[in-house]
């Protein structure tokens, strides 16, 4: 059955319409971020959260306004959550309206549904010795004078900090920070850089990460191994954005862009050389009041 090309227009016009939440032309898509924190966000604007945002914001004919601000400790507080004019607190006006990039069911903020799926990884440098590895698996069962020549990096948080513990690692794990404070590097620029000054040969790492990583040097530098989720053990997480708790219509909003821009936004993370994983079929966040 072939669709009236008229009624088929009246029904992108409703579709569009459904978006109306300020979202008429020559308002602005107020997007929290941070500066420096690729693959995700720049002032640069060439990360891949940059160009969902400038997506979602020709989609709705309006401009990006960015809140620029280090993601650490205090982040949402700052943002999302803090007030525009500090003596005008209940005018509901807000610094920023939308976090790019949130876990799906984050307690501090009502989530859309998922809009990818990735999982942790142990990045290998190659010709190091290690080239052998296939399995993470393997580095616990290494004799002991081998596994004592390690240099893993081991963060202070986290299921590959977990994985290691599990395993026997510890020991010979190269401490890092997961917020360093550092206002020149984010995680993964330093561990890239720590990688190429063979400071550390591998390291257990979330997807999007190690895909920047793998980016900034010559094609097969790296081994990427997808590690393995568990009963225990966790590695495969589904993101969403983040708009404030109680901001339902906000988030509707965003999810109808999410579902009618799949393949653009497919697209776009291809690019990243981010391990992406199926998304499952009932992965958003439940609505907070």
């Amino acid at each position: 059955m072939r669709t009236l090309p008229h009624l088929n227009t009246t029904l992108t016009i409703l579709f569009l319409a459904a978006f109306s939440f300020n979202a008429s032309s020559g308002e602005k898509l107020k997007v929290c971020a941070d500066p420096l924190n690729p693959p995700y966000s720049s002032k640069n604007g060439d990360g891949f959260e940059n160009k969902i945002a400038e997506l979602f914001a020709k989609e709705l004919d309006q401009d990006i306004e960015y809140t620029w601000l280090p993601q650490r400790l205090g982040f949402i507080r700052n943002t999302l959550n803090a007030p525009l004019n500090d003596t005008d607190v209940e005018s509901n006006v807000y610094k920023c309206d939308v976090i790019m990039g949130v876990p799906a069911g984050y307690d501090l903020t009502l989530t859309t549904a998922p809009y990818y799926q990735s999982t942790y990884v142990l990045l290998i440098a190659k010709g190091r010795g290690w080239d052998a590895i296939s399995d993470p698996a393997q580095l616990a069962n290494l004799p002991l004078q081998k596994q004592e020549s390690l240099k893993i990096a081991m963060f202070d948080r986290g299921p590959g900090t977990t994985w290691m513990q599990k395993n026997g690692l510890l020991d010979v794990g190269i401490p890092y920070q997961s917020m360093s404070g550092d206002g020149d590097n984010n995680v993964a620029m330093q561990i890239e850089k720590d990688l190429k000054a063979k400071k550390i040969d591998m390291v257990i790492l979330w997807g999007p990460m190690a895909g920047y990583i793998i980016s900034q040097s010559p094609k097969n530098s790296y081994a990427m191994i997808p590690m393995k989720s568990t009963p225990e053990m966790k590695f495969e997480f589904a993101m969403a954005m983040g708009v404030r708790n109680g901001d339902k219509a906000r988030k509707e909003l965003l999810n109808k862009l999410i579902a009618r821009k799949k393949t653009e936004i497919d697209n776009i993370m291809s690019g990243y050389n981010i391990p992406l994983l199926a998304l499952p079929k009932q992965a958003a966040g439940e609505d907070k009041d």
